[in-house]
């Protein structure tokens, strides 16, 4: 009984510690932070150098010389050699040990272990890199899903309030409508528009509710219930410029882009291993070494001559001393040289210098896509500001339209159609300019990542 109600007091620990870890508002340094050390697929790449680490390894221990041993023990029966006489002897019981150890060490090969071990510590480079592209798009994504939710945020605020001018409106209507100065259908009419928003309001809600399951998904978590954001106060410089233009950030890109770097590392372990396949050419020099004893129960030790009749005497030879007198060992050289094996060298050659050129066209991909991908944001943040700057003065001229619009529904001088359209427009520039907003802010964001700065919205 103690023990179950102490399970449910830790269970009971562990879900407040959950919730209070949910209730915590998080920035966005918070959640890159946060998501880089809980993705799966940053995880399976950190595996992936480990067993690239570990190549590297056993290419270095290929320079030591094998070395393996075994020992035997056997028996045989019927016809066997007496070791001491040299006689067989017939129905003859025999058991005997024999012990080997010895192994090789190549001396020569073209290279190809230097080059193994080269190419492996460039794959391992490379790999590294691999896994900080990885962490670089999560950290772009979680930025763009930080900043979703703000924009869905603004676009809530901004349609709950149209919401409750229009319910103000429906208010006024009824007791101009009960009142007989305004007919029963401009009533109406307010209170289609009021479901039509209130519709649009549940939408955008919606958009937010899905936004912060994008994100908690993105982080791991479990579910996104109690997952709350900082609202940073972002103010745009409308007179701003983005520093830099498109070939001078592309050139810092470059030097520092992980993706970049991984395919040049990728392009220089394609060329030792070209030189690996070119080593097939070349002969292979081995040391080989060897250590062996062995004992056999029928041999025996010679002990002396008879001095009588002048015969061998022989006596029990223990097995140490046999060991110990059988001992061999030795040292030798071997020399391999290729001349026809299949044209396996020649293609195994011509299949290298086709990775070398495919790893090469790869480079030249990867730093046109990254120009791509800089001079598309380049040009979409130029043309967000350009946007934002346009959506104040389109907010701030309908917002006095609307004003007047409004004043004029109050006194019966426009129909609701008038009024509600006024409205619609006044929402939808309001939307234009924060998603004007947002997206300058993300695109200068993804500028300044290119250039190295970490991804900040404080900054």
């Amino acid at each position: 009984m103690k023990k179950f109600l102490l399970f449910i007091f830790t269970g009971l620990l562990s879900s407040q510690g959950l919730i209070f870890s949910q209730q915590k508002v998080w920035s966005l340094e918070d959640c890159i932070k946060y998501a880089i050390d809980n993705n799966i697929q940053i995880k399976q790449q950190d595996i992936q150098t480990k067993y690239q680490e570990n190549t590297l390894d056993l290419a270095k221990l290929k320079l030591l010389p094998s070395i393996n041993g075994s020992a035997t023990h056997n028996y045989s029966f019927g016809r066997a050699l007496d070791q001491t006489t040299y006689q067989y002897t017939d129905q003859q019981k025999v058991q005997s040990n024999n012990f080997y150890i010895g192994g090789s060490l190549n001396l020569f090969s073209g290279l190809q272990n230097y080059n193994t071990i080269k190419k492996n510590e460039y794959e391992l480079l490379a790999g590294e890199q691999d896994l900080q592209n990885i962490k670089d798009n999560i950290a772009l994504s979680v930025a763009l899903d930080y900043l979703q939710i703000l924009l869905n945020k603004e676009l809530v605020v901004a349609t709950e309030n149209q919401l409750q001018i229009t319910k103000q409106q429906i208010e006024k209507s009824r007791k101009l409508v009960d009142a007989g100065s305004v007919a029963k259908g401009n009533l109406l009419q307010i209170e289609a528009q009021a479901a039509q928003e209130e519709l649009q309001f549940i939408n955008i809600k919606n958009q937010l509710d899905i936004s912060y399951l994008n994100i908690s998904q993105l982080l791991e978590l479990e579910t996104p219930e109690g997952f709350e954001i900082i609202t940073p106060g972002i103010s745009i410089d409308t007179n701003g410029v983005i520093s830099g233009n498109i070939d001078e950030i592309f050139a810092a890109a470059q030097g520092t882009r992980p993706e970049v770097k991984s395919s040049e590392l990728k392009l220089t372990a394609s060329e030792y291993d070209m030189k690996i396949a070119l080593g097939g050419r070349s002969p292979r020099l081995t040391m080989n070494h060897s250590f062996s004893t062995g004992y056999s129960d029928i041999r025996k030790k010679l002990l002396g001559l008879d001095p009588v009749t002048t015969e061998a005497v022989y006596g029990k030879y223990s097995f140490a001393d046999q060991v110990n007198d059988n001992i061999s060992y030795g040292i030798g050289f071997s020399l391999n040289i290729p001349i026809l094996n299949g044209w396996q060298v020649t293609k195994n050659i011509a299949n290298s210098k086709l990775g070398v050129e495919s790893n090469r066209y790869t480079l030249e991909g990867v730093k046109k896509q990254l120009y791509k991908s800089i001079q598309q944001a380049y040009t979409d943040a130029i043309a967000a500001l350009k946007k934002y700057n346009a959506s104040i003065k389109a907010v701030s001229s309908t917002e006095e339209s609307f004003r007047y619009t409004e004043q004029k529904f109050n006194v019966g001088m426009v129909t609701p159609v008038d009024y509600n359209a006024g409205k619609t427009q006044l929402l939808k520039v309001q939307s234009d300019m924060s998603q004007a907003k947002y997206e300058f802010i993300f695109k200068t964001k993804v500028l300044d990542f290119y250039k190295g700065i970490p991804l900040n919205l404080n900054k």
